[in-house]
């Protein structure tokens, strides 16, 4: 004989009100149990005292009995102190399937290229400072005659419109 603590429903219609229970694994969800040991009401505030309410002694002894607590039932005690969290492992089915993880590949070899192709980037340009102050210069001296060469231009305009 398995032995559970769950929850079963009571409550109205769209206000739920649970006990803590033990029953038997095979028993309805709201059919019979041995014992009620408590209850939780989601309705109220999460900081409101009488939210969950447990009977921590007689928890103790049906888990000394061998009953297991769902998953929802360990949660509920070890918010009272009655237990510890349990550890929840993500099962095989929410692994992303095959097409999904050929995508993450593909995004992730791409994340690889851009951050190699800045770390060349940075380091390109670190090399090429030195030569580029010489062209620097003679950049300089060419807008001036630029300058120059676009004045002439103007002036001769500026004389056929006075003609």
């Amino acid at each position: 004989m398995a032995l559970k603590i769950r929850l079963t429903r009571q409550g109205a219609k769209k206000r739920p009100f649970y006990r803590v229970v033990v029953a038997e694994a095979s028993s309805p969800r709201d059919g019979r149990y041995i014992e009620r040991l408590g209850t939780y009401n989601p309705m109220l505030p999460k900081d409101d005292e009488n939210r969950v309410s447990l009977n921590g002694e007689r928890i103790q002894h049906w888990i000394g009995n061998g009953a297991k607590a769902t998953d929802r039932v360990a949660h509920l005690m070890a918010s009272a102190g009655l237990g510890e969290k349990p550890v929840r492992n993500n099962p095989e089915k929410a692994k992303p399937k095959a097409k999904a993880q050929e995508r993450l590949k593909e995004q992730e070899e791409a994340r690889q290229a851009a951050k190699e192709a800045e770390a060349e980037a940075a380091a390109a340009p670190a090399e090429e400072e030195a030569p580029a102050e010489e062209p620097a210069a003679e950049a300089e001296e060419a807008p001036v005659e630029e300058a120059a060469a676009e004045e002439t231009p103007a002036e001769d305009a500026d004389q056929k419109a006075e003609a």
